[in-house]
């Protein structure tokens, strides 16, 4: 069983695809994600961590086609230690392979794109003055 983990961040760059030997399709991008608490001389703090990110297949290159470096992103998936060999030091590096990827729609909001490329129709609800609450169920 794997452990799921989901990164809320900002992408660094722009998503890089590449196709594998054996045509597999392969994306690699950077999430960097900002942590602020106030500390106990009421000033804020910040902390920043940046994550390695790789999808795989049709995630990957939908991805590549929809995302850019700054994009708010929500990122579902497990993390996976890699390890290599560089001039005879190993080196390693966790890395999180996603599952999932979509934008997040706190602070922005997108046009959907479908698999042709064209924009889909967005459609607006105009606010007619009528306010709902949550036990009233004709909303």
């Amino acid at each position: 069983m794997t452990a799921q983990v989901t990164v809320v961040g900002n992408l660094t760059a722009d998503p890089e695809l590449k196709i594998t030997k054996t045509g597999s399709s392969v994306l690699k991008v950077g999430v960097a994600t900002n942590r602020r608490w106030k500390n106990k001389q009421d000033e804020w703090e910040e902390v920043v961590s940046f994550f390695d990110v790789n999808a795989w297949g049709e995630l990957a290159e939908n991805s590549a086609a929809s995302l850019s470096k700054g994009a708010r992103v929500l990122i579902s998936g497990r993390l996976e230690q890699q390890t290599w060999e560089k001039e005879g030091q190993k080196q390693s590096k966790v890395v999180l392979v996603a599952d999932d990827i979509g934008v997040s729609l706190r602070k922005a909001q997108v046009a959907g794109i479908n698999k042709t490329g064209q924009q889909a129709q967005q459609q607006k609800v105009a606010s007619q003055g009528k306010q709902t609450s949550w036990g009233d169920e004709s909303f």
